[in-house]
C-alpha cells in the first residue's frame, strides 16, 4: 500500500477521480468489512459540517466510524482525497431543472443560482474548498453541465457563454460565501442573526470614524426593506440575480441590432 508521504513525492496530486477506476470502491483483497467509500464519505460531510476542516483529520474520521486509521487507507490515500470526494457529495444535494425542459431560461438560471448560494451557506467549508481541486467527480460535472446548457439558451453567442456563467456564478460563490461565514460567526455567538445584527450596528456606531458611513447605509438598507435580516439578505440577492439577468438579456439584443 502507497503511504500519502511516499505518494505525494513520487506523483504531483491531480484528482481523486483520475485515479485506476478499479480503486474506487477500495484496494480489494483484506480491505475492513463494513466499509465503503460512500459510506466515509457521508461521515466526512458530517464532520465537515459539524468541526470545519480545520478540526477534519483522518484519525477523526477513523474514531467515528469506530475502525482504525489504516483501515480507511484501504479507501483512499490522503485527506485530500476524502476532501474531493465530500466536495463531490455536497453537489448532488442540488436540485437541477431540465435544461430540455419548457421552463423558461430565466426561472432556470434563478433555480440554479438559489440552490448554489443554499449550498454554500448550509455547508460553509465548501467555499474555501472549492478552488482547490478540480472538481471533476460526477456530481460536479452535471451541475456545470446544466448551467452550460442553461446559459445556451438565453440567445448569448458562443463567445459570451463563459463569461455569463462567471458573471452569475462568482457572485453568487461570494454572496453564498460571506453568508455562510455570518451564519457561523453568529451560531458562535449563540445569538439569533437579527440579535447579532442589531448588536453589531450598536458596537460600529461607537467608531467616530464609522459613523457617517452607518448613517448612509442605514437611510440604504430602510429603502431596501426587511424586518428580518433573512428578508434582507434575499431581498439583495433577489435583486442582484435580477441585475444579471436584465444583463445578459441586453447583451442578447446587442447582438441582434
Amino acid at each position: 500500500m502507497v503511504r500519502a508521504a511516499q505518494r505525494s513525492e513520487e506523483v504531483p496530486r491531480t484528482s481523486v477521480w483520475l485515479e485506476d477506476r478499479t480503486r474506487r470502491g477500495g484496494r480489494g483483497g483484506g480491505q475492513p468489512s463494513g466499509l465503503d467509500r460512500e459510506k466515509i464519505t457521508e461521515v466526512t460531510v458530517r464532520l465537515l459540517d459539524a468541526e470545519g476542516p480545520a478540526g477534519f483529520s483522518m484519525r477523526r474520521l477513523a474514531a467515528e466510524l469506530r475502525v482504525t486509521a489504516m483501515s480507511v487507507y484501504w479507501y483512499v490515500d490522503t485527506k485530500d482525497d476524502l476532501l474531493e470526494l465530500a466536495l463531490d457529495r455536497t453537489f448532488g444535494e442540488l436540485t437541477l431543472p431540465d435544461p430540455a425542459g419548457d421552463e423558461d431560461w430565466r426561472d432556470q438560471l434563478r433555480t440554479l443560482a438559489r440552490e448554489y448560494r443554499a449550498l454554500l451557506v448550509r455547508h460553509p467549508w465548501l467555499s474555501p474548498l472549492a478552488g482547490r481541486f478540480l472538481n471533476i467527480g460526477p456530481n460536479a460535472l452535471t451541475f456545470s453541465r446544466v448551467i452550460q446548457q442553461v446559459i445556451s439558451r438565453t440567445g448569448l453567442p458562443a463567445h459570451g457563454v463563459t463569461g455569463a456563467i462567471s458573471a452569475v456564478f462568482q457572485f453568487v460563490y461570494g454572496y453564498g460565501t460571506i453568508e455562510g461565514h455570518f451564519h457561523a460567526r453568529v451560531a458562535a455567538t449563540g445569538m439569533t442573526p437579527d440579535a447579532y445584527h442589531r448588536h453589531a450596528l450598536s458596537e460600529v456606531k461607537q467608531s467616530p470614524d464609522a459613523g457617517e458611513v452607518i448613517e448612509e447605509s442605514t437611510r440604504i438598507m430602510a429603502a431596501r426593506g426587511g424586518d428580518t435580516v433573512e428578508e434582507m439578505l434575499e431581498r439583495d440577492f433577489a435583486f442582484a440575480l435580477d441585475l444579471l439577468v436584465a444583463g445578459i438579456e441586453a447583451m442578447v439584443d446587442r447582438g441582434r441590432d
